[in-house]
């Protein structure tokens, strides 16, 4: 009897400590091999109306690198933690709505889960990004909100996402920059040391920052400067758009001064960066949006899927990724390349 009872003791326990492994082991993130021989793709998936579906199994994944289907060697579906530089633009056609874009930046934060870290970022005159270290604390992050950020200025679009990049180097896991802009790139100094799309784009991809971006139109022409047409929410698809350049960029100042673009639209590198990187893009019609969006990229983020593939060569080149999902009728959004490059 003694040893009956004492042999269920040592059961209990052992099932005890298999369920809090369990619960620890869905609550980290996945390992990806030193030495990047685990090459991680993060997936985000809507269904034909664009609602997310987040609850596939992993039967349906395939990945393609250069076009040859890769055995999956890592697969995941739980709550992944992140790492996220937020940039804000302080151009001057948005001053009236610099209350608007705080308040929406604050919905993110307040979305943020404990393992998930932030910087926030705004770039006008120079490109300021806060605090020092990526931290969780909502309230830090909240107060550099209320008080830290730019007065307006000029809009250095490319070099504030290269300066996002370099905050994330040496971060861990998936990290992501989330910019929101009204305007086309144009930077105080129009010299030759701006960063243009292409060199963004170049970067991101080569050192897997998943990008998101919100882009608020205008009307077209003077009387859209500082105002919003009517409507909600709009989104472009993925991956359209120019290329773009650095400097003055295309269609305008990009605000400085109270003015927008002069066709009343977002850069058109940003749905270009976005889909390259496996981020998404909104384009917003209406300020009314812009909390529900800023909560919908939350969202998204904590519901991609995890996955993992050993490549069968490193050999430095740039290679093409595709994601696909057999008969679901559904849409995989993922990064397009990765550099296989055998030290991190």
């Amino acid at each position: 009897m003694v040893a009956n009872r004492r042999r269920g003791r040592v059961l209990c326990a052992a099932i005890g400590l298999a369920l809090f492994g369990g619960t620890l082991a869905a609550l980290q993130e996945p390992t990806f091999k030193a030495g990047n021989r685990t090459v991680a793709v993060y997936a985000t998936v809507t269904n034909a109306e664009g609602r997310l579906v987040p609850d596939l199994a992993r039967d349906p994944f395939t990945i393609l690198d250069n076009g040859k289907r890769q055995e999956l060697t890592l697969f995941a579906r739980d709550i992944q933690p992140i790492t996220v530089v937020i940039l804000l633009d302080r151009s001057g056609s948005m001053r009236a709505n610099f209350t608007l874009v705080e308040q929406a930046a604050e919905q993110f934060v307040s979305d943020m889960l404990p393992a998930d870290k932030a910087r926030i970022g705004s770039f006008s005159n120079r490109i300021q990004v806060d605090p020092r270290e990526f931290t969780s604390d909502h309230d830090a992050l909240v107060a550099i909100l209320r008080t830290e950020l730019q007065v307006e200025g000029p809009t250095p679009l490319w070099n504030a996402v290269n300066v996002g990049i370099t905050a994330l180097l040496h971060q861990q896991g998936r990290r992501v920059i989330l910019v929101f802009t009204d305007g086309v790139d144009a930077p105080m100094n129009f010299g030759n040391n701006n960063n243009s799309l292409k060199d963004v784009m170049k970067r991101a991809e080569e050192e897997d920052v998943m990008v998101y971006a919100i882009g608020l139109a205008g009307q077209n022409g003077p009387a859209g400067r500082g105002s919003f047409g009517p409507g909600g929410f709009g989104r472009r698809g993925f991956g359209r758009g120019g290329m773009g350049r650095g400097g003055m960029g295309r269609g305008g100042y990009g605000g400085y001064g109270g003015g927008g673009p002069i066709d009343g639209k977002p850069d058109e590198g940003l749905p270009k960066m976005a889909a390259a990187t496996g981020g998404g893009y909104f384009e917003l019609t209406s300020t009314n949006d812009l909390a529900s969006t800023f909560k919908r990229v939350a969202d998204e983020l904590h519901h991609q899927y995890a996955l993992g593939f050993t490549p069968a060569t490193l050999d430095g080149k740039m290679h093409t990724l595709e994601v696909r999902l057999a008969g679901t009728g559904m849409t995989a959004r993922a990064r397009k390349s990765y550099l296989a490059r055998s030290e991190r």
